[in-house]
């Protein structure tokens, strides 16, 4: 039996997406964010050492980490659906951006979550100081390569309908995540490609299905 260790507002929302596009049963088990910190509960600890999310357990196996949780999916209950043949172009594609999602889209994206938020924990004597650093950090470095990167989706989704070709593909389904955080939090317009491919995304039945199942997403337009 799958099981996903569910936290609210994160990457394993997505891992419910795929599940419901494979039409696996799964069982769920829910974890709030602290209100404060945002961070995990301890509990996941108990689950995998690190106590991050998603986390899921399929029979003796635990395993965490989007990408490999999604590999692992879909090598296993995917049947040849949501992965190209292997030795095509499609599934090179394919490969790149199952790993360009977590290795390059989410940094530039986690310093802007870090540097928006940075004056409002340090004492209020310092705070304009600290602000005006964040500030310049985003100007100079964090915003310019957010740019880089949606004008690069919005360039390879000129290619194909999905980022893999023109089939929906587990690539797609792990960069929703950093897709939807761009929209939500970078602050810079998106071209009209990628608000299409979030439109499509969210208008999916196996999405919606996992969102009621997940419970609210607030990256989720």
């Amino acid at each position: 039996m799958i099981t996903v260790h569910h936290l609210n507002n994160s990457r394993s929302q997505r891992v419910l997406w795929l599940l419901e596009e494979l039409g696996c049963e799964y069982g769920l088990v829910k974890y709030q964010r602290d209100p404060h910190t945002l961070l995990a509960p301890p509990e996941l600890r108990r689950v995998h050492p690190l106590g991050k999310s998603p986390v899921v357990t399929d029979g003796a196996q635990t395993l965490a980490e989007s990408g490999a949780i999604i590999e692992y999916l879909i090598e296993r209950y995917g049947n040849g659906r949501l992965r190209p043949p292997a030795g095509s172009p499609e599934r090179l594609r394919y490969t790149y951006w199952l790993h360009y999602a977590e290795g390059s889209a989410m940094p530039p994206l986690l310093l802007k979550l870090v540097f928006t938020r940075l004056p409002r924990s340090v004492p209020a004597l310092i705070r304009p100081i600290v602000r005006a650093v964040a500030q310049r950090a985003q100007q100079s470095f964090v915003d310019p390569q957010l740019r880089t990167h949606i004008d690069f989706w919005e360039g390879e989704l000129g290619k194909s309908t999905w980022f893999a070709g023109e089939e929906l593909s587990g690539a797609d389904i792990q960069l929703s995540f950093p897709l939807e955080a761009a929209a939500a939090r970078a602050g810079i317009a998106l071209g009209p490609r990628v608000s299409g491919f979030l439109e499509r995304i969210h208008a999916r039945p196996a999405y919606r299905r996992a969102l009621e199942a997940g419970g609210e997403f607030r990256l989720a337009r």
